[in-house]
């Protein structure tokens, strides 16, 4: 007890103290200084000497002026985080005490905690070759970020000033997409505590985080993980067929009552997928902590959150073209309150109207609304007639602005927003109609007809031209049911003007290349990331395919005359249904033109021509 309560004994060193090495490095006698460096360079540096020379250098931090940077670097340089606590306790001292007397010094400092946001690696060498390069997975990791932390919390105690300096650091540090999973996991995790004791910074390191989503959301589209899933379930298959040649009926008995769970069941094949899964699976707990506490919902902390992203969400998401997956930050965000959904749909509106906003901001406003108003299981109908009525009231007094104008023609350089909005309105009616046509049905088709659909598909400029076909079809096919306006005659007018433009292939072949006029998607088309998507599905309204019965079914017009109390038996299996993932809609004119297996989506096409 004794010796454990014992200081530790000086240990062997060489020279005088450390106030006198330093100045007769200033008289220019290097050697001592030399030899300072040595020791403190030593990779088998013992405790007891670290924390003597950190407590000397403590009280001599008002010598350590820019000219000895580099014996600052070396002290920045010590192995201190994976040391015993008297060593990180005295190390923490000196920090401070460093930075509060010679602020030169600050930058160093904050890039050496930075660097120890991500596990260490371990290499192994052979021959002068490097076998293996991996993560170091200590036991203690977690504890070290703490203490990491520790360090930047008294850094930033000491100096006021840090956040600005900080954020350059945070930038640079950032791991490159390439490296592992496990890096990227350990940075962003960390980057987002900082904000918790930071928080000046949480907008601008929620703009760096939901950046580097973006570039690994798009660097992956939906069809090549599809394809890495596709390719991964056959190579299992394969294997798991010549693996259950090697046993006996009564062995695969046995394994079949003891299922382990396979650890690669929630990985993703694509690498990047995988990737991007981990971190907006991060992503999205980071949001639920801060929005409650101990549980419960905070108004003021989700309010405040809900600033920033929006803030976030204009500044990078918006411009950015057929994104997959981190835009549904905002979906998650304002699953938690009616009122944050509505005051998206509001700024998503004010876009939309908006003459000033560029054309394509404005159109891509309208994908998201109506994407937002199809998909979104949280919002309810009242609020989805509030946004209807807003919609179709804006597309009618376009229609009367353009009417007696020289534009009155079908061109989606002109009228880009225009269009947007038609193909919004269409595609909540395709997802909503059930519900708004649900209770009283004499009730639901009078809102509907006081929309006025004809008015819009048989305006000059023909949004049924322009909008995706997918979408038109089903559109066609639930008004023409409801005989709320007959949309074919105009679809097979359209269908003969179109003239389909041939090239010349590689071959010599004749090539038909479709193109989407609108350039438009569905921002919030189903969600494929293993793991995250455990957060959105309960939340996520899902499309299901139509059967032959329900095409057949759709020819048919309600009569005339229907009781209220009737039942309405539109469409059984194509009510969108809330379990089991079906497939998301096409994102581009091409994939209409494919069968319904082989796209993944929302309304696939299905056109149906009138019946004669």
């Amino acid at each position: 007890d004794e010796f454990i309560s014992s200081p530790p004994r000086k240990t062997v060193r060489f020279g005088g103290t450390l106030t006198e090495i330093l100045l007769k490095y200033e008289k220019g006698d290097t050697t001592d200084f030399e030899l300072l460096k040595h020791q403190l360079s030593d990779p088998d540096i013992k405790d007891a000497q670290i924390i003597n020379w950190l407590h000397e250098f403590r009280a001599s931090v008002a010598y350590l002026t820019k000219e000895l940077g580099q014996l600052v670097n070396i002290l920045l340089k010590l192995p201190w985080l994976r040391r015993s606590r008297e060593v990180v306790e005295e190390y923490l001292g000196f920090l401070g005490n460093l930075v509060s007397a010679q602020t030169v010094h600050l930058r160093p400092c904050l890039r050496m905690i930075v660097a120890q946001f991500v596990p260490p690696r371990i290499t192994i060498r052979e021959d002068d070759v490097d076998i293996s390069d991996s993560d170091d997975d200590d036991e203690n990791i977690s504890a070290n970020f703490d203490t990491c932390h520790r360090a930047l919390q008294t850094v930033a105690r000491y100096v006021p000033s840090t956040p600005q300096f900080l954020m350059p650091i945070l930038v640079e540090f950032f791991p490159f997409i390439n490296k592992s999973e496990r890096t990227l996991e350990c940075y962003v995790h960390n980057l987002l505590r900082v904000t918790v004791y930071l928080p000046t910074l949480r907008l601008q390191i929620l703009e760096l985080i939901i950046e580097k989503l973006l570039k690994l959301d798009v660097s992956t589209p939906q069809q090549d993980i599809e394809d890495a899933e596709e390719t991964a379930n056959n190579c299992a298959s394969e294997e798991k067929s010549t693996e259950e040649g090697l046993f006996d009926m009564e062995e695969d008995e046995d394994r079949k009552g003891n299922k382990a769970v396979s650890p690669n069941i929630e990985r993703m094949a694509h690498p990047l997928a995988e990737r991007l899964d981990i971190l907006m699976t991060i992503l999205f707990s980071y949001i639920r902590d801060v929005c409650h506490v101990d549980g419960k919902l905070d108004i003021s902390n989700t309010k405040d959150l809900y600033r920033d992203l929006v803030s976030v969400f204009d500044k990078l998401i918006l411009p950015t073209h057929a994104s997959c997956h981190v835009q549904y930050f905002m979906f998650y965000i304002c699953s938690f309150k009616l009122g944050l959904a509505e005051a998206f749909l509001d700024h998503l509106w004010k876009k939309l109207q908006d003459p000033n906003n560029p054309s394509v901001i404005r159109q891509t406003a309208g994908s998201y609304i109506g994407s937002f108003l199809a998909r979104a299981k949280f919002i309810p109908v009242v609020t989805v007639k509030a946004c209807l009525d807003l919609l179709v009231n804006w597309l009618h007094k376009y229609i009367d602005n353009q009417d007696k104008g020289a534009n009155a023609y079908c061109d989606v350089a002109l009228h880009g927003p225009f269009y947007s909005t038609c193909q919004a309105v269409f595609y909540t009616l395709i997802f909503r109609h059930k519900q708004l046509l649900d209770g009283n049905l004499r009730k639901g088709l009078s809102y509907l007809q006081s929309l006025n659909f004809e008015r819009i598909v048989m305006c000059q400029l023909n949004p049924l031209k322009i909008c995706i076909p997918s979408v038109v079809n089903l559109f066609a096919a639930i008004t023409r049911k409801y005989q709320l306006v007959f949309c074919y005659t105009i679809i097979e007018r359209n269908n003969r003007q179109f003239i389909p433009v041939v090239r010349s292939g590689t071959g010599g072949d004749l090539v038909q290349t479709c193109t989407n006029p609108l350039d438009s998607f569905f921002p919030f088309d189903p969600y494929i990331l293993k793991r995250s998507k455990k957060t959105i599905d309960p939340m996520y309204q899902f499309w299901e395919e139509l059967s032959a019965e329900d095409l057949e079914d759709l020819k048919k017009p309600i009569k005339k005359g229907t009781s209220e109390d009737e039942d309405d038996d539109f469409l059984k299996g194509e009510t969108p249904q809330n379990d089991g993932v079906v497939e998301i809609a096409p994102n581009s004119y091409e994939s209409s033109t494919r069968s319904p297996l082989s796209s993944v989506g929302s309304p696939a096409d299905c056109y149906m021509p009138y019946p004669l």
